[in-house]
Order: C-alpha cells, then sequence, then structure tokens
C-alpha cells in the first residue's frame, strides 16, 4: 500500500507540473497493484483527456463506473472524452 500512495503521489505531482504522460505512466503502475482505487483511473483520465487520447480517457472512466455508477469524475471525463471524439469524427470527416 505504501508504493501505491507514492506512485499516486508521484502521478499527482506529474500533474501539478504539465508532465501528463509521465503521470499517466504512475496512474498505471498504481493499477497493477490496485485495480479498484477509482481515483487513479479518474486520474488517468485526466491526463489521456490533456493529451487528447479520448478513448482511452473514455476506457478509465467506463472501469470506475461499473465501480461506482454515479462518481461524478467519472461522469464528467468520460463527458469530455466523447466530445473530444465527437470533434474529432467532424474534423476526419471534413466538416
Amino acid at each position: 500500500m505504501e508504493k501505491f500512495k507514492r506512485l499516486k503521489n508521484e502521478g499527482n505531482d506529474f500533474v501539478k507540473m504539465g508532465e501528463y504522460e509521465e503521470a499517466a505512466n504512475k496512474y498505471s503502475e498504481c493499477m497493477k497493484l490496485n485495480t479498484e482505487e477509482c481515483t487513479v483511473y479518474t486520474n488517468r483520465a485526466l491526463c489521456y483527456l490533456k493529451l487528447y487520447k479520448y478513448e482511452e480517457a473514455k476506457w478509465d472512466c467506463d472501469h470506475v463506473l461499473q465501480i461506482e455508477d454515479s462518481n461524478i469524475k467519472a461522469l464528467y471525463r468520460r463527458a469530455l472524452a466523447y466530445k473530444g471524439l465527437q470533434v474529432r469524427k467532424k474534423n476526419k470527416a471534413g466538416i
């Protein structure tokens, strides 16, 4: 559990510095230790949104919502992921 907290805090520090790829990697390491901790999924989803990885952000939010169906951060970030996916789809269509 101590390693989990350390990795999560390192991820949080990377987010504060705007280093989203590094933060996402730290949160991914956390998930290897605990797959049920929702905050690391919503945090990684935030990183993916900042990196324009909308599908990955949606997957993380979907995972959280299977565990906690009313998790506000997961609902909000999933909506942002859907919005990003729609914009990308329109851009590819040349609209």
